[in-house]
């Protein structure tokens, strides 16, 4: 089996079937495969596997697009970017397929097969055989006369890839060692019997085509490697493919239960992340860690340590497991690592999202968030959280009220009295100034009253802000103003 060499300039591919929205799973093998390209000066192919018609959806095609341009993900040759060997959506690509299937067949290497599966089954069960063993290999040498027997009753044959009478082995990139048994892998249907090539064809023809050196999936799809291999020593033999390309199959993306991380799962929806509000620094930090590691000491890493880093034989073999409490620990750590302007800039769409700015908002409005920003910075896990945070200082006072869990807690009857020397001292307030607030409130509340600093400014923060978590206290009145800070205090009176 002749296998690109040391010489051979690196293709590795991230070739998805346009359905549904982007799982993180996926995404995680697009990662994999672009840091191993990058890693390797090689060259990432993105192309569309679309053939599937009653699947296949151009929204969803377009989702894959949008997901890593958001997550920044470039690809070299694929849509958009074009390449030497598109077109790179496989339902533009029938004529060669065609031609193809035409070499192959002309050279023996796939052969007319009319069994129905009922009459699989009846052999195997008369053999004495399980019937889910599949096929049994049967049409392989059918004579001319029987053929023509055969269609004479109407039937029309699916093309069979022949199965080499051997064990099929080799060396996968992450798992080592892998060998098939001969005979335990049937002759494949690689074409239906109306002509329209399957998966099992259109995938290796492609990778051939497009002369990819590096296959790096899913482990779900190691019990299809034997079928993929002997093709790739067809496609040898009739001149369509120079080598069989190096496989890797990376560990599977599993969720609560320790259960494979399906599409339906809402866990595994990456929009899901966008929307609450995750940074693609933070999101692609994680998926990388969904199977391998910078350091065994270290989770927080850029993609360009990534790229520096990765080799595929420090991919884990074991199941990866999402869990969405590190994800958030992770995605926090970088949002705190953005410049300041960055994370003001990547905040406000959420405010606007939320109908607390307008479409453009105003520089008054703009110089307000760029003053709670740092503040906010620090406290969030996502950027929605942000704008939680900064809402007290958007709502309108007509509109404005504690969140209820936020207000049961803190403003209950016990409330009263530090409210009243909350009012009372920063109603005389001279200078509105965050200094002068926090001298006012410490010298009413906890020298006045006696309080410790938690029952003490509980009630205020909740009053102003509307929540029990919120921004620094004395700052945040600041910049709510003494007018509106000294109305919402009011407000809140038991």
């Amino acid at each position: 089996m002749s296998t690109p060499d040391a010489n051979t300039p690196v293709r590795a591919r991230f070739c998805p079937s346009p359905t549904g929205t982007p799982h993180v799973g996926l995404i995680r093998t697009a990662l994999f495969n672009w840091a191993f390209a990058r890693h390797n000066g090689g060259k990432l192919v993105f192309r569309i596997e679309d053939t599937d018609a009653a699947r296949d959806s151009e929204e969803s095609y377009e989702a894959l697009l949008d997901a890593l341009r958001w997550l920044g993900l470039d690809w070299d040759e694929g849509p958009e970017v074009g390449g030497d060997y598109g077109p790179y959506r496989q339902s533009l690509r029938g004529d060669r397929y065609a031609e193809v299937i035409r070499k192959l067949t002309e050279a023996g290497e796939l052969y007319e097969s009319f069994s129905t599966n009922e009459e699989v089954e009846e052999r195997r069960k008369a053999a004495g055989q399980d019937p889910k063993l599949g096929y049994d290999n049967f049409d392989r040498d059918l004579t001319d006369e029987q053929r023509a027997a055969l269609r004479a009753e109407g039937r029309e044959p699916t093309l069979r890839l022949r199965m080499p009478d051997r064990a099929i082995g080799f060396t996968d990139l992450i798992r080592g060692d892998i060998s098939f048994p001969a005979g335990s892998v049937p002759d494949p249907v690689l074409v239906r019997a109306n002509g329209q090539p399957l998966y099992t064809l259109v995938n290796p023809v492609d990778d051939a085509l497009m002369r990819i050196t590096h296959v790096l999936r899913g482990e779900d799809l190691l019990p299809s490697t034997p079928r993929q291999i002997a093709l790739y020593e067809a496609l040898q033999r009739v001149g369509v493919a120079e080598f069989t390309p190096h496989f890797g199959h990376m560990p599977l993306v599993r969720g609560e239960g320790n259960k494979k991380l399906s599409k339906r799962d809402p866990q595994s929806n990456l929009f899901a992340y966008r929307e609450r509000g995750f940074v693609p620094e933070g999101m692609l930090n994680y998926l990388a860690l969904l199977g391998w590691s910078i350091a065994d000491d270290r989770d927080i890493f850029t993609m360009a340590e990534m790229i520096e880093a990765f080799e595929i034989g420090k991919v884990s073999s074991n199941p990866a497991r999402f869990d969405l409490k590190k994800a958030e620990a992770i995605n926090a750590e970088h949002v705190r690592a953005l410049a300041p302007a960055e994370f003001v800039s990547r905040t406000l769409p959420y405010l606007i999202s939320a109908g607390l700015l307008p479409a453009e908002p105003t520089a008054e409005q703009v110089a307000t968030v760029d003053a709670i920003a740092p503040m906010v910075q620090e406290r969030v896990i996502v950027l929605a959280d942000a704008a939680e945070m900064m809402r007290f200082l958007f709502t309108p006072e007509d509109e404005f009220a504690p969140e209820e869990d936020s207000a049961a807690k803190a403003l209950g009857p016990d409330a009263k009295p530090v409210l009243d020397a909350s009012i009372e001292a920063l109603e005389g307030l001279g200078e509105w100034t965050t200094p002068a607030i926090e001298e006012a409130l410490k010298a009413a509340l906890i020298d006045g009253l006696g309080l410790k600093p938690r029952k003490a400014f509980a009630p205020v923060r909740v009053a102003a802000t509307g929540r029990t978590v919120s921004p620094p206290l004395y700052e945040s009145l600041e910049l709510l103003g003494r007018d509106r800070t000294l109305t919402r205090l009011r407000a809140a009176l038991p």
